[in-house]
């Protein structure tokens, strides 16, 4: 029997799984609630496993039969800080602990088809002629799980330096469902911070002129910040700079001593991110000295640049037309803005990372990622643990 038909055998225990996953939320590193979730329903494959020392990680291998590639396959646990709107009857109850946190990401999805490869591949371990390494992840969402997992040695966790590593992201709203979709070179943006503390002088609202109202400056960062962009960067060269968080004063009358706002920035070029550090702190530091202000700006990185392998790339896309069909995947014709972890990974070892959409609407109507009304379609879980373990299988075959 084929793996994909073999993995449709499993859509009741995977979506039971996922249904499971989701009810109980854990944002960050520290995931134990998760992690036993995964613990259990590991259980009893034929795996070596281990959990992390430093997040609630957990690391399973798979041996095979020969010395032939170690194939990594990457699924990511964590949750956000979002009430959820979706009224599912797996959503976590008003009176759960777990209430107020979210998988608005997917990544229930994400451990559910995992799980569901390494139960595929474990099936199947005689006809493997490489070991496999499951890589179940932390703190994907701003807490850097993947370089935690790096230090803790996944990809020597077989004993051998993995030879290739995959993973997927599911979409509630960007692709139509089932559609798998990837691109060669950058896939996805590096992430970095900028934290700016405008410092002033406060006052009554009233006479302005006898304090140093540092609003208006950090206002007129804001909007230099997006002139920056569109006169300092090439097109070509895309920089989103999105200022999400602003915070001054107390009341309408008392003008504030300082204000503080922080912006995400997202680039596709480590040089064209090195370029924006330097110009948006030496930007916002010359419009505060000009209003006789100061201003504290910090810029932080985050995530490299996702880039895919171009051979990589080039066999995942050729295995996902091989068990899907032609019409199931189509190359991605920009990258996106979105910022991932597993860029850490992909700069350590040649691989690949694919979308795979899993709306319940039609895209127009979907709510995207991160949103409290994001909902994903627990029917495409059979086709993500397919996905991965064919993956694995064909890039051993291939030496």
């Amino acid at each position: 029997m084929a793996l994909h038909d073999e993995a449709r055998e499993l859509t009741a225990d995977l979506s039971a799984l996922r249904r499971a996953l989701h009810a109980v939320p854990e944002v960050g590193l520290d995931l134990p609630v998760t992690q036993q979730v995964i613990l259990d329903a590991l259980s009893g494959l034929d795996l070596e496993i281990s959990t992390g020392t430093d997040t609630t990680s957990v690391t399973a291998v798979l041996r095979g039969t020969g010395d032939g590639p170690v194939v990594l396959l990457r699924g990511d646990m964590d949750a956000l800080p979002v009430t959820e709107l979706t009224g599912e009857s797996f959503a976590p109850a008003a009176d759960s602990p777990h209430h107020g946190s979210m998988h608005a990401c997917g990544h229930d999805l994400h451990m559910a088809g995992l799980v569901g490869a390494a139960r595929l591949l474990a099936a199947r371990r005689a006809e493997l002629t490489g070991d496999v390494v499951f890589m179940f992840q932390p703190g994907e969402e701003g807490f850097d799980g993947a370089s935690v997992m790096l230090a803790e040695g996944v990809l020597q966790a077989a004993g051998r330096p993995v030879d290739a590593a995959y993973g997927l992201h599911v979409f509630s709203g960007y692709f139509p469902n089932g559609q798998i979709t990837a691109r060669p070179g950058p896939l996805m943006a590096s992430s970095a911070g900028l934290h700016v503390r405008v410092v002033g002088a406060g006052g009554h609202g009233s006479a302005p002129h006898m304090s140093k109202d540092p609003i208006p400056a950090a206002a007129e960062m804001v909007l230099a910040l997006q002139t920056m962009v569109t006169r300092r960067f090439s097109v070509f060269d895309p920089v989103v700079i999105t200022v999400g968080s602003f915070h001054a004063g107390t009341k309408r009358n008392v003008i504030p001593d300082e204000a503080v706002f922080d912006a995400t920035v997202r680039t596709f070029d480590s040089a064209t991110a090195e370029r924006v550090a330097a110009e948006a702190v030496a930007l916002c530091e010359g419009i505060a000295r000009a209003h006789g202000l100061v201003a504290h700006a910090e810029f932080q990185g985050e995530y490299p640049v996702t880039v895919n392998d171009d051979a990589e790339y080039a066999f995942a896309a050729e295995t996902a037309r091989a068990v899907f069909g032609d019409d199931r995947f189509a190359e991605l014709p920009f990258p996106l803005t979105g910022s991932e972890d597993f860029s850490r990974v992909l700069a350590e070892v040649p691989g690949a990372y694919l979308f795979l959409g899993a709306g319940t609407k039609p895209l127009g109507e979907a709510a995207s990622n991160h949103s409290p009304l994001a909902s994903f379609d627990d029917a495409v879980l059979p086709d993500a643990a397919a996905l991965l373990a064919e993956l694995a299988v064909r890039r051993m075959a291939r030496g």
